[in-house]
């Protein structure tokens, strides 16, 4: 039986600061997302706000209003906005303060940790509730350095980047994890941040909480507990950021934590500015990609993309634009589906597509 949660996401619900809502809206292995609370958005339902899909998960006013309409309380508080600063306003401290004399559990995925503020402390105590901060690293003793194992290994490693935050990786990720599993594949998925980790993934680490002399290695040490437990014939990495982003360092530790021997680079097209640093502009998809190819060794090997404020008629034309000029499959995976990216996979690894076969065949 998975968790009851809700998930506040103030103002922020389909929004990019709301990608920890959005994504367990989307999917959740973990949790049984009970209701979002964004007093903006009240009333709807979270899967037709968000895809134009009803999914029977209402939208609060506040956190009152869904105690008072849900027929049951929620085992658990999610925290669901991913601010650039990421710390707490004093009016969403007393919310979370609230949750807690309300005896839900609470899960943060923010830098500011919980379980280091003795209000909070004292609160979980008084009402017999738990804190899980995310993004805590573990003591300097039990993290590992980069030790080379995963330059040994034969399976297959794909990495889904991107040429922004907030662009649809860990979303693309997901969906093409499905796929292949659907295919008859054996799939393991390395989450690299918290949503992924709150979503349930068996496999991650929220490496922007790492030090840096840490990031590398444990990227590694999670995709080698994923070859050595589950004997995967591919590992999908959800990507963070991008390579070319002046403010962040994780994709850097992604691709040589991963060694990936393909990318997939999700893109957002009518995006003009980086999202949290609105004074830079976007770089191409064809910058991302040669940059990602001259500092991984890696191809590219099929783009996707994010439609935000794109029309159906406008998705086609990039798609095929991207596939005439830069001669990559292109799709957006909620909109078409996987089928290009597992095509280009197979391609890139035949040894994939043969296991595949050999499944179909018994």
């Amino acid at each position: 039986m998975r968790k009851t949660a809700i998930i506040y996401c103030e103002d922020h619900f389909g929004t990019m600061d709301g990608k920890t809502a959005n994504g367990l809206v989307r999917s959740s292995r973990k949790y049984q997302i009970t209701g979002v609370i964004d007093s903006t958005k009240a009333g709807l339902d979270a899967g037709e706000y968000l895809e134009g899909k009803k999914n029977g998960i209402p939208i609060f006013e506040s956190l009152e209003h869904a105690i008072e309409t849900l027929a049951y309380l929620p085992n658990h508080f999610i925290y669901g906005i991913a601010p650039a600063e990421a710390f707490l306003k004093k009016d969403e401290r007393a919310i979370v303060m609230k949750a807690m004399e309300l005896k839900m559990d609470i899960v943060n995925p923010l830098h500011e940790f919980f379980t280091e503020d003795a209000e909070f402390l004292n609160q979980s105590i008084q009402y017999g509730v738990t804190i899980q901060d995310i993004r805590k690293p573990p003591q300097s003793k039990d993290l590992h350095l980069f030790s080379g194992r995963i330059l040994d290994i034969q399976t297959p490693i794909v990495a889904v980047l991107g040429t922004d935050s907030a662009v649809g990786k860990r979303t693309t990720s997901i969906i093409l994890e499905a796929a292949l599993l659907e295919k008859g594949l054996n799939v393991a998925f390395v989450a690299t941040g918290q949503t992924g980790i709150i979503q349930g993934a068996k496999y991650g680490v929220a490496i922007d909480a790492m030090p840096l002399q840490f990031m590398i290695g444990e990227i590694e040490n999670q995709i080698m507990k994923a070859y050595d437990e589950e004997h995967p014939d591919i590992i999908i990495v959800e990507g963070q950021g991008a390579l070319s982003h002046p403010a962040y360092v994780s994709s850097c530790g992604i691709i040589r934590g991963s060694r990936p021997g393909a990318v997939i680079i999700q893109h957002p097209p009518k995006r003009k500015n980086l999202g949290d640093f609105g004074f830079m502009k976007m770089p191409t998809i064809k910058s991302e990609i040669e940059l990602v190819e001259n500092f991984s060794s890696s191809k590219v090997i099929a783009i996707t993309i994010n439609h935000e404020n794109m029309s159906d008629e406008e998705i086609e034309d990039v798609v095929i634009e991207y596939e005439d000029q830069l001669q990559l499959p292109t799709t957006d995976v909620l909109k078409h589906g996987c089928d290009k990216l597992i095509s280009s996979i197979f391609e890139a690894f035949p040894e994939i597509g043969d296991k595949k076969n050999k499944v179909l065949a018994n």
